[in-house]
């Protein structure tokens, strides 16, 4: 593990408003992506890449029972892909962990041209870009 430099992102917090389908979800991706569970309890879990860590909580603290990506506060979270083969190898087993491909009909380039990346959205509404880092000849 690389000794974080100041700026470096630590973690960030997502409350969700069932840990199950977020467990589901965003632990299958995020295992898919490398990272590795990391803490437990019981409204909560968390995976690590590196010295930066996800955590999802379901909060007794919770003001609403639906999260939604178009008002103030988290949009999407973006990850780096390892190519596109990667990117599309994620995109055809998404469905099974309660992921639904967005903008199906503009596919990868729905970013726009110059950019090759996913968008998917889970059951609960949050939303993940899945971007390859780089196109090369065997892509």
């Amino acid at each position: 593990m690389t000794r974080p430099v100041t700026g470096m992102l630590h973690h960030v917090e997502i409350w969700v408003p069932d840990l199950d389908r977020a467990v589901v979800s965003f632990g299958w991706l995020l295992e898919a992506l490398g990272y590795t569970r990391f803490q437990s309890w019981n409204n909560g879990q968390s995976w690590r890449l590196g010295t930066t860590y996800l955590v999802f909580e379901q909060s007794p603290a919770l003001i609403a029972d639906q999260h939604d990506r178009c008002r103030p506060g988290l949009n999407h979270l973006a990850f780096h892909v390892e190519g596109h083969r990667t990117v599309e190898a994620l995109v055809s087993e998404a469905a099974r962990h309660g992921w639904t491909l967005m903008f199906p009909d503009r596919h990868p380039h729905a970013g726009g041209e110059q950019t090759y990346a996913a968008y998917l959205e889970n059951t609960d509404g949050f939303e993940v870009e899945l971007v390859a880092i780089a196109a090369t000849e065997s892509d």
